[in-house]
């Protein structure tokens, strides 16, 4: 008998071909693929990508690290971690023509978590360097001034300014967090801080404005407390 005939003759008996059996094997691992969000994280040759893909991965996700304008665009969510200058985060951005499309999805609304200083950059400016930032949020970056060791280095806890932050679903006061920096943001609207942490002064440790998070410590090096606010943003 011919494939054709036996394929007619399952079909007869509403018995499923095999063809028709693979292809519903393979479908639901297929579609449940196709729904989890597309989560890119931005590389522009600056920060500890790998620490910050392995704690998505951790969590249940597996990010794309790109510096691929066509990839950011047709992203979900977007992550852009940083470590070092303002102004040298900004030259790499503007070098890696990142910044439209970066600025673009953002004001569209596509959720964005910026991690240290993935965080300043959302800013106008920086006392660190002369280049202007993203400019998405009001306000500039100063340096600690006071008494402390710099650069504010260590575990720290965080005082929560809004309960009411997908964010920070399940965190608490006791919770400490990494930090590892010289420069702080001061946003000219205070009701973007979500949280203030205490180092000589209160200074914003964490904002969150419409689909903008952003934290200025690093929940990828702070363990289970770090990794759930990462598993909440995914959520978000």
């Amino acid at each position: 008998m011919t494939g054709d005939a036996q394929g007619s003759r399952h079909a007869e008996r509403g018995v499923p071909s095999r063809a028709w059996r693979e292809t519903a094997a393979a479908g639901p691992v297929t579609l449940l693929e196709n729904m989890k969000p597309k989560i890119v994280i931005i590389d522009y040759g600056m920060g500890n990508l790998r620490s910050v893909q392995k704690a998505f991965e951790v969590s249940g996700v597996n990010p794309k690290v790109t510096s691929s304008r066509f990839d950011i665009g047709k992203a979900d969510k977007i992550i852009l971690p940083g470590v070092g200058a303002f102004s040298q985060a900004m030259h790499e951005l503007k070098k890696n023509g990142l910044i439209e499309v970066l600025k673009d999805k953002i004001c569209s609304g596509t959720p964005y978590l910026g991690l240290c200083l993935g965080l300043q950059i959302l800013f106008s400016s920086s006392e660190e360097g002369s280049a202007k930032g993203l400019g998405l949020l009001p306000g500039k970056v100063k340096k600690f001034n006071g008494n402390e060791k710099v650069p504010h280095m260590g575990w720290n806890t965080l005082s929560l300014k809004k309960r009411n932050c997908p964010l920070m679903k399940g965190v608490s006061k006791k919770d400490f967090f990494y930090f590892v920096h010289s420069f702080y943001a001061v946003p000219e609207d205070k009701n973007t801080i979500l949280s203030t942490t205490d180092y000589g002064i209160n200074f914003c440790s964490s904002i969150w404005q419409d689909n903008i998070f952003a934290t200025q410590f690093h929940p990828e090096k702070s363990q289970q407390a770090g990794l759930r606010i990462i598993g909440n943003f995914i959520a978000c």
